[in-house]
């Protein structure tokens, strides 16, 4: 175990600084930092990380821990707490919350430099047909046939497409090889397998 992850996990007491879970937890660093350095980072669990970076939906119940957590001395943790609330400001709690909540000028500066309090929370997925999220190595189905133009490639429907790779900066576009040629697909006309 490196140094800053001890240091963090001591300071945390082996729980997520965020929920206080105690499973699943590792060093985040919260943007932008200077480098690692534990007065930028804070530990922890992996639905909090996900849902901080926008890689899942919100999910309202599980930051109804910010009323705890928001009162940290640790400045990184009281940043991810601003936020998450003005993320979630809609919610009548998470506005009290926020109103209740204090930041220095130099921690409140820091929590604006990502604009995630411009954005109301929206969070962009990539998502099949049905709204089921996709994720790298996920199997799909076309739910039509499709033309691939410039190529030779049968893009039928019903055709099974594994291990996709998500387009990063067009959550509509994803990558997939059928018959042994990679192709990019609009996620409209796939269907998550399982989903």
């Amino acid at each position: 175990m490196n140094l800053e992850k001890k240091e963090l996990k001591e300071r945390a007491n082996g729980h997520c600084e965020l929920c206080n879970a105690a499973a699943d937890l590792s060093v985040y660093e919260v943007q932008p930092s200077s480098g690692n350095t534990p007065e930028r980072a804070i530990y922890l669990c992996e639905k909090c990380i996900a849902q901080l970076d926008k890689k899942q939906e919100l999910d309202p119940a599980h930051w109804q821990c910010l009323s705890t957590s928001m009162w940290s001395e640790v400045a990184p943790v009281q940043v991810a707490a601003w936020r998450i609330l003005n993320r979630l400001k809609t919610e009548a709690w998470a506005a009290d919350l926020l109103e209740m909540l204090y930041l220095t000028e130099e921690n409140l500066e820091w929590a604006k430099a990502t604009g995630d309090h411009e954005d109301g929370g929206v969070v962009d997925l990539h998502k099949d047909a049905f709204g089921n999220q996709l994720l790298t190595g996920d199997t799909v189905v076309l739910t039509q046939s499709l033309d691939v133009k410039g190529s030779t490639v049968n893009a039928r429907q019903g055709t099974v497409v594994k291990n996709i790779r998500l387009v990063p900066d067009n959550t509509e576009q994803v990558e997939g090889k059928i018959d042994g040629q990679t192709i990019v697909i609009l996620s409209k006309y796939l269907k998550k397998q399982g989903g």
